[in-house]
């Protein structure tokens, strides 16, 4: 067996595979997936060496702990985490080298959700549809990961970079997400919708890669027979029958039976990956583009 491959010795909460998705097949029922805080995944394939299309580990909240088989370049990013190799306390946001055989411990999100992990070379497990992304929803993809699996390693082709830390943002201790109103906000009262961009919001506990819940105000609905099926959106916020709007993210479903009241811009979504349960949320409402 190749030496170019990380073992799993403690696979965390939710430990997946994710790179940029598998965009435009929406028509055959399957979701874009890919990393939830995409700028995240792509910061920590650069202070490797990566190209941007090159798989890395998203972990949720207490992290995970590898040993690779042959030494590797390493990047830890995303939710802030303690990080050590073997025992010993290394950076956080920096390229880092890990010898062979050594144990690689991400630890539990400081603050945030979501840490990613890149390694030089990728995470070379087969691709799908042209993505080697783990997809929730669909099941398509590599299941996420157990103790005890063996991840393959794509060859180190870049030198990484050349420096002590990267800056990046700060989990949100408010999520303010942008919407354009609709396609079905006349399916809500006036003043449901007015509640909807005026009122506090907070992160429910029950949120996933699938779509970020929320607890606050029901909105009532002034059209109250059934909605055919439709198609939906990244950052789509659809409002279920208990009238609490959910964000839908990477691994939403491409169709929906529950009215849209507006959607979010794309660049508020990454903060909305790194929001932790409790989170106050606001919707913004801004003019269509």
């Amino acid at each position: 067996m190749t030496d170019r491959a990380l073992g799993v010795v403690r696979a965390g909460a939710l430990t997946t595979v994710q790179d940029l998705g598998r965009p435009g097949h929406a028509h055959l029922g399957v979701p874009r997936s890919g990393a939830l805080d995409g700028p995240a995944a792509a910061l920590v394939n650069r202070l490797v060496g990566n190209a941007p299309e090159a798989a890395v580990l998203e972990t949720t909240l207490n992290g995970c702990a590898l040993r690779p088989r042959s030494a590797v370049t390493v990047a830890v990013g995303g939710a802030p985490c303690r990080v050590t190799v073997d025992g010993r306390p290394v950076a956080w946001g920096a390229p880092l080298r890990v010898p062979a055989g050594a144990l690689l411990d991400v630890g539990a999100a400081v603050s945030g959700v979501r840490s990613y992990v890149a390694v030089s070379g990728g995470i070379a497990v087969e691709p799908v549809l042209g993505s080697r992304s783990t997809d929730l929803l669909s099941g398509l993809g590599p299941p996420p990961l157990t103790d005890g699996t063996v991840l393959p390693l794509g060859r180190a082709t870049r030198l990484h970079a050349r420096v002590d830390v990267a800056p990046q943002p700060a989990p949100p201790a408010e999520l303010v997400l942008r919407v354009t109103p609709g396609p079905r906000d006349d399916w809500f009262t006036p003043a449901a919708v007015r509640a909807f961009t005026s009122r506090a919001y907070r992160v429910s506990p029950a949120s996933n890669r699938i779509g970020l819940r929320t607890e606050g105000p029901a909105l009532e609905r002034a059209v109250t027979r059934e909605l055919p099926s439709e198609g939906v959106v990244l950052g789509a916020v659809q409002v279920p029958p208990d009238g609490r709007p959910v964000v839908f993210l990477a691994d939403h479903p491409t169709t929906g039976g529950y009215p849209v009241v507006a959607v979010v811009r794309a660049a508020d979504l990454p903060a909305a990956a790194q929001a932790v349960p409790g989170t106050p949320v606001r919707f913004v409402a801004v003019r269509r583009r």
